[in-house]
């Protein structure tokens, strides 16, 4: 499936050279293995910290678009 996200320049550009970096033998690594794997660690760290382990229910709707609210 395929999502748009915006990251920082920083974490991109960090991301980015890891990837070419580790793109050979043994790793093999990509920017969606490298950002797939990130992802599954923080909801794996999230669902401990907030739902007891257990994976989070699923949503009603989708995500609404658009600029994220100011903190």
């Amino acid at each position: 499936m395929r999502a748009t996200l915006y990251l920082s320049v920083e974490v991109l550009n960090e991301a980015r050279n890891a990837a070419v970096h580790l793109g050979g033998y043994p790793a093999r690594m990509t920017l969606t293995k490298l950002a797939e794997n990130a992802l599954r660690a923080e909801l794996e760290r999230l669902k401990r910290l907030y739902n007891g382990g257990a994976d989070f229910p699923e949503r009603d709707e989708d995500l609404k678009g658009g600029r994220p609210i100011a903190a």
